[in-house]
């Protein structure tokens, strides 16, 4: 039996349950959250034991009619409830799986007001997001999509902070244009194949697709990540956005649009991709230090946080659309580490900010002293952002940029420069929040970390170190997916070299002819 259907599932049945425990019982909300998303935490550990890394098509296959989807002019075109993990996939579900728990949890310190809403909102946005990384079926990848966004805006314009209905507009209107983008193009690409069934889109685009679908898919997604210079709403989302709904945004939301750069770009489109590597290389390298100039420029921590997202994600940009297998390798693994690390950031941040109700960093200053635990957290979740070795960050950066330096020197050398301008922000950060003096005594008063919120933590530390210390055990459950899209590609640029000297050599004998 496959473990998807109530892998996926489980959340949304878990809302609607919810949704009849008496309003006035908050403790009992909570707790049946958190068992909801403590299971599918346990049936994304068992789908990762079950899963065969040598394998590089989807397993675990669940395949069901749905409906008939009309189209005119031509035959009705069968829409299926597909679901599939592979090794893509498996990654991204894990640290959606891995990650809800805890995000619940946090939610104990800063969720006061509606609580039993936003829990409700939580685990729907939860079966969206999982949905979105294990559809094989194109109507409902969609579908997924949308459901796992109508969650955040609530969150953001319901818990948010003073600026959150600006925040929540901004957001609307950005992922609006994505969404509407990428339906125009999956109804052309369901026109132009006469199937929704993804793994049957792939075998047929190799060569000859309209570059224009790739690029209204890729436009959608590079929103959603978001590459520069769409980039914008990513900021305000997070700064008015509850710690909870920051967690999972960093973590998850924004790995929705790697995710789909990855698979409905480049596996999808592979000849196209190829074609426009070069632009989003070039949009990853300079996201990377346009991100880490606007890290620096900030005093509002968790802006600051924010703003690194644009930088740190520019790197899975770059290593992507290198198309090297180590490029490849390191993007997905970066996908990984940066909702672990960035995760943890935000989560703590949230906890300063509902000690102090405030999160400017000329507001703090000498932390380390008063709270000697939350020091030893931060710094060590810092070291992991800038990449420090034997911590998850350098093993996905490394790879990034040994397989993008042979495919443009230039942009790899643009993209090295984050590398030491991420240090240079989250140390100064460092530095300005825990050492130094204590100027304001409302510092002196902050009780450090309690035994919840060090023990929500310490999973992703696990992770961190675990990565750090041993990337295989991670990458090998993704290295037979990634080398299957690499020979794809490999196989498409054999083909046009070929097709190249075809044609040198034709045109000495049209010569001779004459």
């Amino acid at each position: 039996m496959s473990l998807l259907t109530p892998l996926t599932l489980l959340p949304l049945l878990g809302a609607v349950v919810l949704l009849f425990l008496p309003a006035a019982n908050v403790a009992a909300q909570r707790l049946w959250t958190l068992a909801v998303t403590t299971v599918v935490a346990g049936l994304g550990v068992g789908l990762w034991l079950v899963f065969d890394g040598g394998i590089a098509t989807a397993q675990q296959v669940v395949d069901a009619p749905w409906f008939t989807l009309p189209y005119p002019g031509g035959e009705a075109v069968a829409v299926r409830y597909k679901l599939g993990a592979d090794g893509l996939s498996l990654l991204m579900v894990g640290l959606t799986a891995i990650l809800m728990p805890l995000v619940v949890l946090s939610s104990y310190g800063h969720i006061k007001e509606r609580t039993k809403e936003f829990l409700v909102w939580l685990l729907v946005m939860e079966t969206g997001m999982l949905g979105v990384f294990l559809a094989l079926d194109l109507v409902l990848f969609y579908f997924f999509w949308e459901v796992s966004l109508v969650p955040l805006y609530f969150m953001v314009g319901i818990w948010g902070g003073t600026n959150r209905l600006y925040a929540t507009v901004k957001f609307f209107l950005y992922t609006l244009a994505g969404s509407l983008v990428m339906l125009v193009a999956v109804i052309a690409l369901i026109a132009r194949a006469g199937t929704t069934d993804v793994p049957a889109l792939v075998a047929a685009h190799g060569a000859s697709e309209p570059a224009w679908i790739f690029l209204a898919f890729a436009l959608a997604f590079a929103i959603k990540v978001p590459v520069v210079p769409f980039h914008t709403w990513l900021a305000d989302a997070h700064t008015e956005a509850p710690t909870s709904g920051s967690v999972i945004l960093a973590g998850i939301l924004l790995k929705m649009g790697t995710y789909g750069l990855l698979r409905f770009g480049i596996q999808m489109f592979p000849a196209t991709a190829i074609d426009w590597a070069p632009l989003f290389m070039a949009l990853g390298a300079l996201g990377i230090v346009y991100g880490a100039f606007l890290s620096m420029a900030q005093n509002d921590l968790k802006r600051l946080v924010a703003c690194s997202s644009v930088s740190h994600l520019g790197f899975v940009v770059l290593g992507m659309f290198a198309l090297t297998q180590a490029g490849l390798r390191g993007g997905v693994l970066q996908m990984v580490n940066h909702g672990l690390s960035t995760g943890l950031l935000f989560l703590l941040v949230g906890m300063i900010y509902e000690r102090r109700h405030s999160r400017m960093i000329d507001h703090f200053g000498g932390l380390a002293a008063t709270m000697p635990i939350f020091a030893f957290f931060f710094t060590l979740t810092v070291l992991s952002s800038v990449g420090l070795p034997g911590l998850n960050g350098f093993v996905g950066e490394y790879l990034i940029l040994l397989g993008s330096f042979s495919a443009s020197p230039l942009w790899t050398c643009v993209g090295v420069t984050g590398v030491v301008l991420g240090a240079v922000y989250l140390l100064m950060a460092t530095r300005r929040v825990l050492y130094g003096p204590i100027i304001h005594e409302e510092n002196r008063r902050m009780a450090d970390l309690g035994a919840r919120e060090v023990g929500l933590m310490l999973p992703l530390f696990l992770f961190v170190v675990w990565i750090g210390v041993q990337p295989d055990a991670f990458l090998g459950k993704a290295d037979a997916t990634l080398e299957a899209l690499q020979e794809r590609i490999e196989d498409v640029r054999g083909a046009r070299e070929t097709s190249r000297r075809a044609i040198e050599e034709a045109l000495p004998a049209a010569e001779v002819a004459r």
